[in-house]
């Protein structure tokens, strides 16, 4: 059942401030990526690693699940639509600002920061599709898995986050690299592992807090 706000109505306080999230962590998942972290040495997995914005891809995630929960697929997904907006925004500036603006004659860092934030168009795009692509799906299986809206809540977002996960990790390393020399299926199978281990982790508590966060925030407004 969509449970989308009707046209014209006013948003409600859940879907207002979870969109302004989204939105903000849709720019920072691309600027934590520059870092790669470490998930430290597991019994049989051996030495994990994964680049940083996949903390704040999770928290994408939770919340585009949390919106499914409360106001229905439709709404999610569109949620998911709209935040292509800052992150291409946030492509075209940081291409502006790299190779346009030229820096202060003081300021030294300009080759560490073009080195940190600047992407290449393929990348780019990669990143456009596999976030659309496994947002998408990650709504949908959400949506649709054990029976759907308002059953097994931390078991359906735990499942649809493992599967877009897979699915995100594929489609960008895959266009991001294919045809050059790199060991493709190594480099995915480290990130899958990492990316399942940290879903497993936090996907689960956190589908929780969120949906009891949405509905406290509506029912205070009421």
């Amino acid at each position: 059942m969509d449970t989308s706000p009707a046209r014209g109505a006013l948003i409600p306080p859940s879907l207002f401030v979870f969109a302004l999230l989204y939105g903000g962590l849709c720019v920072l998942a691309g600027v934590l990526g520059t870092k790669l972290a470490s998930l430290g040495h597991w019994p049989v997995l051996g030495d994990l690693a994964v680049e940083s914005g996949i903390f704040a891809f999770l928290l994408l995630v939770v919340m585009s699940s949390a919106v499914a929960e409360l106001f229905g697929q439709g709404t999610a997904n569109r949620l998911v639509r709209f935040g292509f907006v800052p992150l291409i925004v946030s492509m075209i500036l940081l291409t502006v600002v790299i190779r346009l603006v030229p820096p202060a004659p003081f300021w030294h860092d300009q080759d560490a920061f073009a080195r940190l934030l600047g992407q290449g168009a393929r990348m780019q795009f990669a990143g456009l599709v596999s976030y659309g692509t496994s947002q998408t799906l990650n709504v949908y299986l959400f949506s649709r898995l054990l029976g759907g809206q308002g059953r097994s809540l931390m078991v359906r977002a735990w499942l649809a986050s493992l599967l877009s996960q897979v699915v995100d990790t594929v489609l960008f390393i895959t266009i991001s690299f294919y045809g050059q020399d790199l060991p493709l299926m190594q480099i995915m199978e480290g990130q899958i592992i990492s990316k399942l281990v940290l879903s497993t982790i936090m996907v689960p508590p956190l589908i929780v807090v969120f949906v009891a966060l949405g509905r406290w925030l509506d029912r205070r407004a009421a």
